[in-house]
């Protein structure tokens, strides 16, 4: 077990490497903000007070791009059958048919989300999206830029934007977790970074998984395949990838994150996976949702294939998740695993850490920086020129 909540099993190698252990010891005595943002002493750039009265709106719609959206997005899909709230989110650049959907009677909160201030598609779908008759907060840097401009107009909110933390590590600072107090989630709940450094079982599965996929770099192993059997965890793998691939992606390494939806792609790419170039590792990820759903009872078809009688869909499912590893087994394909047990803001909270984590000690270990993204911001840049010459 990683934790109570989640059942962890490590690639299997056997890896414990000192240097990684050494890299934890001293970046868990850094002042580093991005840490501090997941521990429980954090100290929010909102008031509680303050927002408090957003929190009987019923309509939300969040703007951003990236890391200043995914995370939210992540909380909110991987938990919504805890939320009794209406949330849309946009994150993409086109002429969205959102306005369409609202409903007028109801209050609606927009929270526009962008470190710079400038966003490209931020700004664009803001202006697509806003009506006068919508509250409206940002989160942005304290500084001059286009967002902070068109707030102070409005006369809207303005929350800070921590200067030390990347939009995708943002996640348990007040980007993420302001959308989540407005679900109606406990805050303190995600924020479990104290306890579980105080846990040899998950310090060490930490230092072995990251020792191992170090291993797997070095023996030119560089796709990492997330098979994931829990559709409510698709965008938390969307913020994984931003996550590994923006951290790592430098100097000629890295690691290119993929997301396989299972068991959809068992009759697509499984093929690929089994007995194509092996330069693939695996991630093996399940929600044990309790359900007393079966499949509906039908005699005639049940006498065809009765292995299915009194089954639930999770059934299938865990089979499926069983006998695939059971076949990476056999082929020697390196893989890990994680079984939630509990779908709650402290699952959710200690896979955030656990990730955030993970990155962090891959960079050092493969000497690239993993708080910057200089690529990108070439192209932010050559965009604008295009859009200021026509």
């Amino acid at each position: 077990m990683l934790t109570k909540n989640i059942k962890f099993r490590n690639f299997g190698l056997n890896k414990f490497n000192k240097k990684i252990k050494n890299f934890f010891e001293k970046l868990i005595k850094e002042d580093n903000e991005i840490l501090n943002s997941l521990k429980i002493t954090y100290k929010d750039k909102y008031s509680k007070k303050r927002i408090s009265k957003f929190k009987n709106f019923s309509k939300f719609l969040i703007i951003g791009m990236g890391g200043s959206i995914l995370g939210s997005r992540s909380i909110f899909n991987f938990l919504k059958d805890k939320i009794n709230k209406d949330f849309d989110f946009v994150d993409d650049l086109e002429d969205t048919k959102l306005k369409k959907k609202r409903v007028k009677k109801f209050k609606q909160l927009n929270l526009i989300i962008s470190k710079s201030g400038s966003t490209l598609e931020t700004v664009s779908n803001f202006n697509n999206e806003f009506e006068n008759k919508s509250e409206n907060i940002f989160i942005t840097e304290n500084k001059k830029s286009d967002l902070t401009k068109i707030a102070q107009k409005l006369k809207s909110e303005i929350i800070h934007h921590n200067n030390f933390i990347g939009g995708r590590y943002s996640v348990l600072s007040e980007v993420g977790m302001l959308p989540a107090e407005l679900m109606g989630l406990r805050v303190e709940k995600f924020r479990k970074f104290n306890s579980l450094i105080r846990n040899k079982k998950f310090v060490n599965s930490l230092i072995q998984n990251v020792s191992s996929t170090l291993n797997m770099i070095r023996n030119n192993k560089l796709n990492s395949i997330i098979l994931n059997y829990d559709k409510k965890s698709s965008d938390l793998f969307l913020w994984y990838q931003q996550l590994i691939a923006e951290s790592l992606g430098k100097k000629g390494k890295g690691i290119l994150p993929i997301v396989s939806n299972m068991p959809s792609d068992n009759h697509s790419l499984m093929q690929f996976y089994l007995d194509g170039v092996k330069n693939n590792f695996f991630t093996f990820f399940y929600v044990d949702d309790v359900t007393k759903k079966k499949i509906k009872h039908n005699d005639l078809l049940f006498s065809f294939s009765s292995y299915l009688k009194s089954k639930k869909f999770s059934d299938i499912k865990m089979s499926q998740f069983n006998a695939t590893q059971k076949v990476f087994k056999r082929k020697k394909i390196p893989f890990r695993s994680f079984i939630i047990k509990n779908r709650t803001e402290e699952s959710l909270g200690e896979l955030f850490v656990f990730f955030i984590l993970e990155t962090i000690l891959l960079g050092k270990a493969l000497n690239v920086n993993p708080y910057d993204q200089p690529a990108v911001e070439l192209i932010k840049s050559e965009t604008k020129k295009f859009l200021s010459k026509t």
